[in-house]
């Protein structure tokens, strides 16, 4: 049984080749462009989540503490704001002890109502030779990303 070959048979052979090659290529290049849709859905939801991460770090206040040397033998306690957004109700305290801060500095200044950004206030210090050289402060504030922050800050002398 020969099978007869004429230029009819010859150009359905073509067709169906070509048919399937470009059947092949669209399937491969919806792969690929499935692939492409869901690395760009990925990168819209980690553009999304870094929106809102710099929204909440606008909204946020962070309380520093440090000691602060002025002239031989003056000393200050000094905290600060350096986030972006004012910190509300202010209040420090010393978990390990208090043997550095006069106790009236504390109570005529804190709590503190408000402190801005980049606004600090500096509390006396009394420091002599048994003063241990690192102490732990506990900051509490409220701001508009949170009701209640907390921090603790190791200032050093």
């Amino acid at each position: 049984m020969l099978y007869n070959l004429d230029i009819g048979n010859i150009i359905a052979s073509l067709a169906l080749l070509l048919s399937a090659y470009a059947t092949w290529q669209t399937v491969s290049f919806n792969k690929k462009q499935k692939s492409l849709v869901e690395s760009q859905e990925k990168l819209n939801n980690r553009l999304l989540e870094k929106e809102k991460e710099d929204s909440i770090r606008k909204k946020r206040a962070d309380l520093a503490a440090s000691f602060i040397k002025l002239g031989n033998s003056k000393y200050r306690l000094k905290i600060w704001n350096k986030g972006t957004s004012t910190a509300r109700n202010v209040r420090i305290s010393f978990p390990e002890g208090n043997d550095v801060v006069f106790e009236s500095e504390l109570t005529e200044k804190f709590p503190m109502e408000s402190l801005e950004k980049h606004q600090s206030v500096e509390l006396i210090a009394s420091v002599h030779i048994h003063t241990k050289p690192k102490h732990v402060v506990h900051l509490s504030w409220e701001d508009d990303a949170q009701q209640r922050n907390e921090k603790l800050s190791y200032p050093t002398l």
